[in-house]
């Protein structure tokens, strides 16, 4: 594991001296990297375990859970042909503004799921998407299927 000693080649033939002996100069480094790599397997084990939660008795309190979302999430859907319906009602476009003004007044959440066809051009989208700004709601979800293309052409596997 460490220096080592090197002989030096005699002449060979008749008289036959005695040699000396100089010390090698270099070093074999395959035990050290041997006990590093044991080494590391060691703490990559040991670390995770080091990492455990600290058991902690959390205070009762009189306060209750964080209320999940009770209300149903407002769908407003684009059809292939144009038409706009908010949950399963038929509106006017005209009218849609006004109408998702009443709904933002009444209920909690500003969240709204926005579903179009995907024959509907970009610009039809918008106009809802603007629609749906102007009428208070400003967390808008677009919704989509899953199983579509990816962008490096391949098709993602339906779950």
């Amino acid at each position: 594991m460490g220096a080592g000693v090197m002989k030096k080649q005699g002449s060979g033939g008749r008289g036959r001296r005695r040699s000396r002996s100089q010390p090698m100069a270099e070093i074999n480094v395959t035990p050290f990297v041997d006990v590093m790599l044991v080494l590391l397997i060691i703490f990559m084990v040991a670390a995770p375990l080091l990492t455990v939660g600290v058991p902690v008795e959390l205070p009762k309190t009189a306060a209750g859970a964080l209320p999940a979302e009770q209300e149903e999430p407002l769908t407003v859907t684009v059809t292939a042909d144009g038409a706009v319906q908010i949950q399963t009602t038929d509106v006017a476009r005209d009218q849609l503004v006004v109408r998702l003004r009443g709904i933002a007044a009444e209920r909690a959440s500003d969240r709204v799921f926005l579903r179009a066809d995907g024959a509907v051009p970009y610009a039809s989208v918008m106009e809802v998407m603007g629609a749906l700004n102007a009428g208070g709601f400003s967390n808008i979800g677009l919704v989509t299927d899953i199983g579509g293309p990816a962008l490096d052409g391949s098709v993602a596997a339906e779950e």
